[in-house]
């Protein structure tokens, strides 16, 4: 889908500010340039401008946890959602001039809550007649300037990206989001936007906005065929000089990339994942990022370019609204152009202020329609589970999770030649405090198992390559020695290794020994009381991102694929349960695996 310049060009004017897409200063401009000229003497012009940024809003609107149907709290005293920093924007705009100021965002906005899901598949905004997106409504409400999307943003497919995209009074950037055909870019790559200066030709800034190259693994399955993601220094490097050559004064660089330099934990990406820091070494003529993705709070960095020796200021705000970047550039009129004398970056708290109640307004009855929707009751559970020991002792909360998907998947192959294979399933412990307490089962219940919106995939695995899956799964422990004390604590992701890519696979039975090297601790290995046959064929019931590569595990993802489908394996769940009424440990659990040490059984 190649970029439509005359919507590009649409949404880069701006009311009241001036269109600054290309072209020379005005003649009122030029003259007051001509008359600093003709003065030398007289002081220079100067001009202060703040950048506002957020990222990684997934969904909150409000200070509410969906899943515990509370006010949201946390140790570090947090607030989060869109309503607080509607009123820190307020504050900023107050204090710095509204006409003085930038408000933009660094992707991940349409998915991570209740809310978010809710709007894309319950009462979907793509539906004729469908709803707006809470989230447009709250960000058009705010004024924010321009988007950068994020990977999350395709998780419910283009449709619905597209949608929520047309809601919005603002662009959704994506420099390196790239039709597959012509790689021209799908979103428009950029915005600018022009602030008048009494006396002074007007200040341009641009807003560059890069996405994460993983959306082509992690949502293949949507974008295969359809989009491309190069690298964002790669494309960084291409659209700067244009920028500046269209007379951006200020570029500013609104990234869905973490500043480490990695890329997450096992997957095989072909360009860096978390490349903001790099885009500022490498690429001349940034004065500023905002960095996005990575769920960490970065104040303030300083990276200085590799070409120019000129230093680039970084910032993060913590992720779901809970932070507000605000980059202070200062420029001085010399020469005859704008330049960006300093750049300075903070954060604003948004536990620090109360909800906007014209946010509040907005939003309460598409708030409210969602916390009934959680709170719907679908079954009755016999005792409590959860997932408190689900990282090291086989728990039944995850075995629900397996059985579910092996019910789903057989009931797809069944007319099928694979038919008569044995299914099996795969599941990770996303969770250290999930909970489905005993009596009333609820959607948030279950919701909070599986936080994810992760659908169902069959892949066709040999005994073989399941027996390689599950000894680099079991890389995920640290080599403990027989007879060393057992911490809970430290004797789990190891090298770094995060919960979800921990994987339980139902229908064996086995031992992970610890105390050996991770790639040989997967120990009397059976399925159907018999050892493994390592040329057995399987039907893996997995998940989407798993299936992709995410995690690399071996195997998975080049193994023939039998059959997908869009509905989350959350709602799967609830079907499951709805089904069944009575969610009762004995239609669901097992013991499969154990930890030893050398044999010996660790608990």
């Amino acid at each position: 889908m190649p970029l439509d310049r005359r919507k590009f060009l649409k949404k880069s004017a701006v009311t009241g500010a001036g269109v600054a897409l290309a072209g020379t200063a005005a003649p009122a401009a030029r003259a007051a340039e001509a008359e600093e000229a003709q003065q030398p003497g007289r002081p220079a012009k100067r001009y202060s401008l703040t950048v506002m940024g957020t990222t990684d809003l997934h969904g909150h609107v409000f200070n509410w946890d969906y899943f515990k149907d509370a006010e949201y709290v946390d140790k570090a005293g947090n607030a989060l959602g869109l309503s607080r920093i509607s009123t820190l924007v307020n504050e900023i705009r107050e204090e710095k001039g509204h006409c003085n100021t930038l408000l933009i965002d660094a992707g991940d906005t349409i998915q991570g809550t209740p809310l978010t899901y809710y709007y894309a598949r319950v009462d979907p905004i793509t539906a004729e007649g469908g709803p707006v997106h809470p989230m447009a409504q709250a960000m058009n409400a705010i004024g924010y300037d321009a988007v950068a999307i994020g990977n999350h943003e395709f998780n419910y497919g283009i449709e619905t990206l597209r949608k929520f995209e047309s809601q919005c009074d603002f662009p959704l950037l994506g420099a390196n989001a790239l039709d597959a055909k012509t790689q021209l870019p799908a979103f428009p790559p950029y915005f600018m936007k022009t602030f008048r200066v009494p006396g002074a030709r007007p200040v341009k800034v641009a807003v560059l906005g890069l996405t994460n190259p993983g959306i082509a693994i992690w949502d293949k399955a949507y974008v295969q065929g359809k989009l491309t993601f190069p690298g964002l220094e790669e494309q960084a490097a291409k659209w700067v000089p244009k920028l500046r050559s269209m007379g951006a004064d200020v570029v500013i660089v609104s990234a869905h990339s973490g500043a480490s330099g990695t890329s997450s934990w096992g997957d095989q990406l072909p360009y860096v994942e978390n490349s903001a820091a790099n885009v500022a070494r490498q690429v001349p003529g940034i004065d500023a990022i905002l960095v996005g993705h990575a769920h960490v709070e970065i104040p303030e960095l300083k990276v200085v370019n590799e070409q120019t020796g000129k230093t680039v200021v970084l910032s993060e705000p913590l992720c779901y609204a809970e932070r507000l970047t605000l980059f202070d550039i200062e420029l001085v009129f010399a020469k005859g152009r704008w330049e960006v004398e300093s750049v300075s970056a903070s954060l604003r708290n948004s536990n620090s202020v109360a909800d906007d109640p014209k946010i509040t307004k907005l939003l309460t009855d598409e708030h409210e329609a969602v916390v009934k929707y959680v709170n719907q009751v679908v079954g009755r559970a016999t005792e409590t589970l959860t997932t408190v020991e689900a990282r090291y002792k086989d728990a039944p909360i995850i075995d629900l999770i397996t059985k579910v998907q092996e019910d789903v998947v057989k009931a797809a192959m069944a007319g099928t030649e694979y038919a008569a294979l044995p299914v099996i399933a795969q599941a990770s412990p996303f969770s250290r405090t999930s909970e489905i307490p005993a009596g009333e089962v609820t959607i948030r219940d279950l919701s909070s198992l599986y936080v994810y919106d992760n659908t169902l995939v069959a892949k066709l695995m040999t005994g073989a390559q399941v027996r390689a899956y599950l000894e680099y799964s079991a890389e995920y422990y640290v080599q403990t020695a027989a007879g060393a004390p057992v911490d809970v604590d430290k004797m789990t992701n190891a090298n770094g290794r995060p919960d979800y890519n921990y994987d339980y696979v139902s229908g064996f039975r086995y031992d992970i020994d610890i105390a050996q090297p991770a790639g040989s601790r997967i120990k009397n290995l059976t399925y159907a009381g018999a050892a493994l046959d390592d040329a057995q064929q399987f039907v893996l019931a997995v998940n989407n991102y798993r299936a992709n590569g995410g995690g690399a595990f071996p195997y998975v993802a080049s193994a023939k694929e039998l059959w997908s489908e869009s509905t989350e394996i959350r709602t799967r769940i609830a079907e499951w349960v709805t089904a069944k009424g009575v969610l009762d440990p004995k239609d669901f659990a097992s013991v499969d695996w154990r930890l030893t040490r050398d044999g010996t059984p660790v608990f």
